[in-house]
């Protein structure tokens, strides 16, 4: 089974991070432009109802060199706030190298956190990222300002990566790049080559279900 909170975080991780032509030597692929690069520090401030810090699980990801790194937090602050515990969670870089993409995400096994659209949680401070709940036992805190409970649409065949872009759009494009442009881009790395196979494997009825869904 898909675990939801891993699947949005991995759009968000990747956002950015190849964009359309998706040839290293279109210029703005030059440099990856991807979100929440560390640099400066990240703060996360949620809010647990209910349930224990000590059986929060927090995990920081990151992409450095092309490769997803996790790290488990093995420290963060926690405080009484009335009847709640506030969770603050800090990412600071110390390195040489920049952290990509980074986001946080904590879980608990018990009780619930508290959305950071509520009244209560109007204290909370969150520094160059935004929490938002997957579900009610998991906090998805990213640089990408989500609604709470954000979902991947069924529609969608894979991470396209271009930020600010449609499926359809993307995908039309790829399969309209000519025989050079299409082997530049399966030199362009792994990711870059499975967007293309992906994309040329595509059946009529895949490609139709991305011309537009209505939903309630």
């Amino acid at each position: 089974m898909t675990d939801p909170v891993r699947q949005i975080a991995d759009a968000v991780l990747f956002e950015g991070y190849l964009l359309w032509p998706y040839r290293r030597s279109a210029l703005k692929n030059r440099r990856p432009f991807t979100f929440g690069d560390v640099g400066d520090p990240m703060r996360t401030q949620v809010l647990l109802e209910g349930g224990d810090p000590e059986d929060v699980e927090v995990t920081v990801r990151y992409l450095l060199d092309d490769v997803v790194h996790e790290v488990g937090a093995s420290a963060y602050a926690a405080e009484r706030v009335g009847p709640r515990w506030r969770l603050t969670v800090d990412v600071v870089n110390d390195g040489p190298h920049t952290f990509r993409g980074t986001h946080t995400i904590l879980r608990t096994r018990r009780g619930r956190f508290i959305s950071a659209r509520e009244p209560e949680a109007a204290d909370c401070e969150n520094v160059r990222t935004w929490p938002v709940l997957v579900g009610d036992q998991a906090v998805l805190s990213s640089p990408i300002i989500l609604d709470d409970n954000p979902r991947i649409a069924p529609e969608s065949p894979g991470n396209l990566f271009d930020g600010g872009e449609i499926d359809e759009l993307l995908t039309l494009n790829i399969l309209a790049l000519t025989d050079e442009e299409k082997a530049e881009m399966r030199a362009a790395g792994p990711r870059a080559r499975a967007i293309l196979e992906r994309t040329e494997a595509l059946t009529p009825e895949e490609l139709m279900r991305l011309h537009g869904t209505l939903r309630r």
